[in-house]
């Protein structure tokens, strides 16, 4: 962070960047990822504040806007015979298998980090 910008501009670029990659997400092909993942995270006020990503088809989300991103928030994966996995990539613990998208995001929401906030501009080392 720039020495010279004062925390709340820091939390406000943050937030802006969260913001801009949301927007991004949402507006994704049906190929890329099943829509109906990143709509149910983003209607959750606590997850709308984390740095999302899209890989393979799975949504990730971060509390840091720059890679190396962290990984103790809850991934959602869809499961190939339908419903969805939810796995916490720091430990590879699999928080449950629900079948619907709602009941997965509650299990991120529920799984949160300790003193999980918004999204900070930085990498993983600077939580």
């Amino acid at each position: 962070m720039n020495q010279q910008m004062t925390a709340n501009e820091a939390h406000t670029q943050a937030a802006e960047i969260v913001a801009e990659k949301w927007k991004a997400i949402l507006d994704f092909e049906d190929d890329l990822i099943n829509p109906a993942m990143p709509r149910a995270a983003y209607a959750d006020p606590r997850l709308r504040e984390l740095f999302p990503l899209v890989s393979h088809g799975a949504l990730y989300l971060s509390r840091c806007t720059r890679f190396p991103w962290d990984q103790d928030v809850g991934t959602l994966f869809p499961r190939a015979g339908g419903g969805f996995m939810v796995i916490r990539q720091s430990d590879g613990t699999i928080l449950g298998e629900p079948e619907t998208v709602e009941e997965a995001v509650a299990l991120i929401v529920a799984n949160l980090p300790e003193g999980c906030g918004p999204a900070i501009d930085g990498t993983a080392d600077d939580l």
